[in-house]
């Protein structure tokens, strides 16, 4: 049979993509975790101090959330009056609001896990879509009377879901919706229908059912009617009409500088202005404050605006010189200084990072699978030769290296430990006993000087005679000395440690601790 459309044909397997995508959601770890974590803030309750507790310690729970949270605490749009600055989530959560907070914090989740994609322009166009889709959600909760409206904003956040799990799990057939698009002969949803068997909508809606999301969120992913929309009979159906305006806002926002004086933002109002009571200066002033609340997000997460047009020539570049079009990493540089660190470590780090933050946001995992992650990121990304993480054993009355990365690591292991207390008179403790008591993170750039050899304990000398360079990571909860990370290298390393990588091998060490602690 002869294909009557001139177009290219979708694949003749386009529902099986659909069933592909739902079986990557439910089985591929990353997203399941992602699933897991989304499902435990979206239940959260809004009605009592136990839920603002519950947002309270998710945040905390998480280095990188907390620092994003505080950071937009303090931006322009949310900094207090006397000029003070919010250094507590528990404030934040104050001053920001328990839904806002709430959605953030489900935003910043789909960042964390999506935004390293390898097909990065797609996955950022559609990520800061689903961002601005969601702060023009909750503009709308605000001028709403429906009880518990604020969920508006959550509904409309996932909106876009289906878009951007396609664009990152499923790049190719992405594109081939995006052309379809582009001849202007297809709506979204017939060129999502031809290629993937299934609209985004109803992709979007199926995962949020994959990861348990309660029904009134479900359904406000379902599309409304072709025409103009009467007024809502129902919260729940008020909610699929902000759902569905809050992405036609953020897409457009998207594409130009001036939406007000976009053909666009005329249809808008004659397809929603009844339905949601809004007309051309309410549009307009919508405009403006999510335009500003949207500058105060990406700055809270570091991220730059992703371009309204993509360059011509993006498709035939490689991955690494498309994130740096895009400023989303800047420049990623190639190989490694003499010391075998590599160049591009702090984009290593932060991958490490973004992995360990959902390893531990899914609440599925193990204190020793966050230690192993954190000390396997630590050994590649900054180049080690021998990476170990030394806990306390009582029983043995010693600091004993417990898992291990690189040189030999089974003998050399085997022979990194120490007594829990220091022998001898108290200028005899060594720089492990100092790092500890001192909660100090030392990194030794050049462990030939004589102060340095000097503070090096007998048996770190015997076990690792060559050790030029090195870190000590103590893992200190409280007052508690639990024990330490150490990682080394056989060469000095002159060029140090930044503070952007300080501050994400920081941040891996406090997922650790949260991790250990009771």
């Amino acid at each position: 049979m002869t294909n009557p459309n001139p177009n290219p044909g979708p694949p003749p397997d386009g529902r099986r993509v659909r069933a592909a995508l739902l079986q990557k959601v439910g089985g591929d770890e990353d997203m399941f975790a992602l699933g897991s974590a989304i499902a435990r803030v979206v239940q959260m309750a809004t009605s009592d101090d136990k839920g603002t507790h519950d947002l309270a310690h998710f945040v905390l729970s998480d280095v990188a959330l907390t620092q994003r949270i505080l950071r937009l605490a303090n931006t322009v749009r949310y900094r207090t009056a006397a000029g003070t600055a919010v250094t507590t989530v528990s404030r934040a959560i104050s001053l920001l609001g328990f839904d806002n907070v709430r959605t953030v914090a489900l935003a910043m989740l789909l960042v964390d896990a999506l935004a390293s994609s390898d097909h990065a322009y797609s996955v950022r166009v559609e990520l800061e879509a689903s961002l601005c889709a969601s702060l023009v959600g909750r503009e709308m909760a605000r001028h709403s009377f429906y009880q518990g409206a604020e969920e508006a904003s959550i509904g409309a956040l996932f909106k876009n879901l289906g878009a951007l799990l396609v664009a990152s799990h499923e790049h190719d057939r992405y594109l081939e919706v995006q052309a379809l698009i582009a001849t202007g002969k297809h709506a979204l949803a017939q060129a999502a229908q031809m290629i993937l068997g299934c609209s985004f909508d109803a992709l979007s809606e199926a995962v949020l059912g994959e990861w348990k999301i309660p029904d009134v969120i479900m359904r406000a992913q379902r599309p409304l009617e072709p025409g103009t929309l009467k007024l809502a009979v129902n919260r729940g159906e008020w909610m699929r009409q902000v759902a569905s305006f809050s992405l036609d806002v953020a897409r457009l926002m998207g594409k130009t500088a001036t939406p007000s004086d976009a053909p666009e933002a005329q249809a808008m109002l004659a397809r929603y202005g009844t339905a949601l009571n809004i007309g051309a200066a309410e549009l307009d002033e919508l405009f403006e404050a999510v335009a500003f609340e949207m500058k105060s997000l990406l700055e809270s997460m570091n991220l730059q605006p992703v371009p309204r047009r993509a360059p011509e020539d993006v498709g035939g570049l490689p991955n690494v010189l498309v994130l740096a079009t895009l400023g989303a990493g800047g420049k990623e540089e190639q190989g490694a200084y003499p010391s075998g660190k590599p160049k591009n470590a702090r984009d290593l780090l932060l991958a490490g990072v973004q992995d360990v933050t959902q390893m531990r946001a899914s609440g599925q995992h193990k204190v020793n699978d966050v230690v192993l992650a954190v000390l396997e990121t630590l050994y590649t990304a900054l180049g080690f030769r021998f990476a170990t993480v030394v806990l306390k054993d009582v029983r043995a009355g010693q600091y004993r290296a417990r898992v291990s990365f690189g040189l030999t690591q089974a003998h050399v292991q085997q022979g990194f430990t120490f007594p829990l207390a220091a022998s001898g008179e108290k200028g005899a403790r060594d720089l492990f006993y100092l790092a500890m008591e001192n909660d100090a993170d030392l990194m030794i750039s050049d462990a030939r000087g004589a102060k340095i050899r000097d503070l090096l304990p007998a048996w770190h000398k015997a076990l690792l005679p060559d050790a030029q360079s090195f870190i000590v990571l103590p893992l200190v909860v409280g007052k508690a000395q639990l024990g330490l990370f150490y990682a080394d290298r056989t060469a000095t390393a002159p060029e140090g440690v930044p503070p952007d990588e300080t501050a994400l091998i920081k941040a891996l060490k406090g997922q650790v601790l949260a991790a250990l602690a009771p």
